[in-house]
C-alpha cells in the first residue's frame, strides 16, 4: 500500500470518528494515531459530550493511546487543522508527521507545526470539509466556543 493510500485509509477512520462526534451532538473532529501502519488509538472531539474544554479530537486520541516513551514514529491523522493547543501538544510530544483532512473551515496552525519540524500533509478531504461546514452552519455559537471566538 502506498503512503497516499494509507493516508486515505486512516483519514477515513478519522472521518468516522468525526461523524460519531457529530451524531452525539458534538463537534465533528476525529483523529487516529498510527505507527508502522498499525492503529494505536482513535478519538474524537468530546467537548460537548463530556463538558471538557480541552477534549479536542487530537487530545482525546492521545489520551486513548496512553503513555508512550516516544511519539517520533507516529503519524497523527486529524480531520481538521489543529488549533494552537493541539499543535503545541504535537510539538511537545515530538510527533513528526500530521495528516490533516481539511484546513478550509479552520486554517489552524500549519506554519507553526512546520516551523517545528513537523511534516504536514493536507488532503483537502471533501467529506471533512462538508461535515464541518454543516456544523458551523447549524451551530455557529458552538463552533465559536470551540475556537474561542466571541
Amino acid at each position: 500500500m502506498t503512503t497516499k493510500e494509507q493516508d486515505l485509509k486512516f483519514m477515513t477512520m478519522a472521518f468516522d470518528q468525526a461523524q460519531k462526534s457529530y451524531d452525539e451532538g458534538g463537534l465533528p473532529i476525529g483523529a487516529v494515531m498510527v505507527e508502522d501502519g498499525k492503529v494505536l488509538a482513535v478519538g474524537h472531539n468530546k467537548r460537548v459530550q463530556e463538558g471538557d474544554p480541552i477534549a479536542h479530537g487530537e487530545m482525546d486520541c492521545l489520551r486513548q493511546a496512553g503513555r508512550r516513551n516516544s511519539y517520533k514514529a507516529v503519524t497523527l491523522y486529524t480531520t481538521l487543522s489543529p488549533c494552537m493547543m493541539c499543535a503545541g501538544t504535537i510539538v511537545q510530544f515530538g510527533i513528526k508527521r500530521v495528516v490533516i483532512g481539511e484546513n478550509e473551515n479552520f486554517a489552524g496552525n500549519i506554519a507553526f507545526l512546520e516551523s517545528h519540524g513537523v511534516e504536514v500533509v493536507v488532503l483537502d478531504d471533501k467529506r471533512c470539509i462538508a461535515l464541518m461546514a454543516r456544523l458551523i452552519q447549524e451551530k455557529p455559537q458552538l463552533w465559536n466556543e470551540d475556537i474561542a471566538v466571541e
